[in-house]
Formats: C-alpha cells, structure tokens, sequence
C-alpha cells in the first residue's frame, strides 16, 4: 500500500514542477513542449538527482529522500517558506511507519476562549483544523448570518465558501483568492495527518460536486498562517471593508481564531457598529 504522506509528497512535487516553466529557472524552453510545466528530468538536473529517484518521488514510493536532498528539491521548485516547511513535513512524516490508530476525536474549544470571543468587540470565529467552525461571537453572527441556523456538520469556511446560502445576498467580491486562502490552510492540515475522515470527506464531496473546487485543489497551494483583507456586501448597510488574521491557539494542531477588524474610525467602522446594532436590535425582537 502506497504510503499516505508519500502519496501526498508526490502530489505537491508534481504540482509545483507544473506551475514553472523552463525560463524561470534560467533554461531555454526548446522546440515544442508536451508538458506545460518543467519535465522531470529537468527539475532533476537542476536538483542534482537522478530523474528515475525524482520520479519515484513523485509516483509516491517509499524514497525517503534526505534533508539535503529536501534542501535542493526546494530550491530547484523555487518554494516560499510555507511550501518548503510544507514539503519538509511531508518528507518527514513519509519516513515514519503509518500508525495503525491516531486520535481523531472531536475538537473542542476551552472555556476561556469562548468568554474572549464574548467580550471582543470585533467578529472573530474559531475554526477547527479542517476549517470546521467550532465557536463565534454575536459580531460574527452579525456580519457572517447566523451559523446555528445549518446543521453542524456543514458549518465548515470550505463548504460555505463553494455554497453561499448561508449569506443569502451578500458575496464576496475576491472570493478566489479567500477560497485559495482557505484551500492552503486545508493542505497544511491534510499534511498533518492525510487520512484524517473529516477532511477526506470535505475534500471528497467538494471534489465530486464542483470543477472550481477541483480545479483550486490541484494547484497544491499551502498556507501555514493567513491573513487579508476582505470586503462583505451587506444590504442593510452597504460594502464593508475588514482585515482579518488568523491566531493560532493551543494544540498540536490545534483550532485557530480568525478576526476582522476595521480601521479606527474609518466609515467600515462606523457600518460595523451600526451592523451589530441592528443584529442586536433583531436579537431582542425575537
């Protein structure tokens, strides 16, 4: 059986070698090409390797490459930080016999953190490691909708971002690039623990029901940390503007919490106020 970690080491190193082609690594593209990114044999010669070891790196068999091996594979693809820490993790753990049980119990949220989402004044959400949304406060309700009005199992940023019922009106003018974000996120998690169920059944059911989704998935993106800026159309008080972070809490891995925030002062803020009024105001009503 194919070893999971080398299945999905395989995977990222074939994406990567895709997304470059031969002048961006100082090599003259020649006559017609089959291949849209660099041939194997090219990513080898620049990697020092042999092209058989490089392509039995990406068939997902058992190599066990070195980390100066690692090293050159990385400089070779041109990675940023999170993709060589993305491609080290996956190496390593491919080492490592598959364990026959791994906790993949529930994930819960501390006391102590759901008193601080109650008193922030700003929307903040905590997310699971599969993007599961565990916790939020009456800001988030406020300005994402009212997340326990959907069963719990499809309160996940992945699915709400492919299905956007629970916003109803309002979208998101970026919404590829908040998707990738999320996608990142998602392929940093898988490569902690790649048969983990919850994300092989997020990423299976996007996988069958949406092109877009299939599409996005197969860039292999990895983020290990995300923050932006994202503007919500709200009809009842128009575009607001917000930046958000991600802040890792406790655990390995563990939840995150992601908060928008607006500049002080600034008319988003003013919107953001007056859209936790009016859900305050609706929330009394009921």
């Amino acid at each position: 059986m194919t070893h999971p970690y080398a299945r999905e080491l395989g995977d990222f190193l074939r994406a990567r070698r895709g997304r470059l082609r031969p002048r961006d690594v100082g090599l003259e593209p020649g006559g017609r090409r089959k291949v849209t990114g660099l041939r194997r044999e090219e990513l080898a010669l620049l990697a020092g390797l042999s092209t058989d070891y490089y392509q039995r790196m990406e068939q997902g068999r058992p190599v066990r490459p070195s980390d100066d091996v690692l090293d050159a594979l990385a400089a070779a693809l041109v990675l940023d930080d999170d993709e060589r820490r993305h491609l080290f993790t996956l190496a390593h753990a491919a080492r490592r016999p598959v364990p026959d049980r791994v906790d993949h119990g529930p994930e819960r949220v501390p006391d102590g953190t759901r008193r601080l989402l109650r008193v922030m004044g700003t929307p903040a959400v905590v997310l699971g490691r599969h993007l599961d949304l565990l916790a939020w406060n009456p800001m988030a309700e406020a300005l994402l909708g009212d997340p326990g009005a959907r069963p719990p199992h499809r309160l996940n940023m992945l699915l709400l971002m492919f299905d956007d019922t629970l916003t109803g009106e309002r979208n998101c003018p970026d919404w590829e690039r908040q998707t990738l974000d999320y996608i990142g996120m998602m392929r940093a998690a898988v490569a902690t623990d790649p048969t983990h169920p919850r994300a092989t059944a997020i990423v299976g059911e996007l996988s069958i029901r949406s092109a877009e989704f299939r599409r996005l998935w197969a860039r292999h993106d990895v983020r290990a940390s995300v923050s932006g800026t994202k503007t919500f159309r709200i009809p009842e008080v128009g575009d607001v503007t917000l930046d958000w972070d991600t802040y890792p809490l406790p655990g390995n891995p563990g939840p995150v919490m992601l908060v928008y925030t607006a500049e002080p002062d600034s008319p988003d803020a003013d919107r953001l106020q007056l859209l936790a009024s009016l859900h305050a105001t609706r929330a009394r009503g009921r």
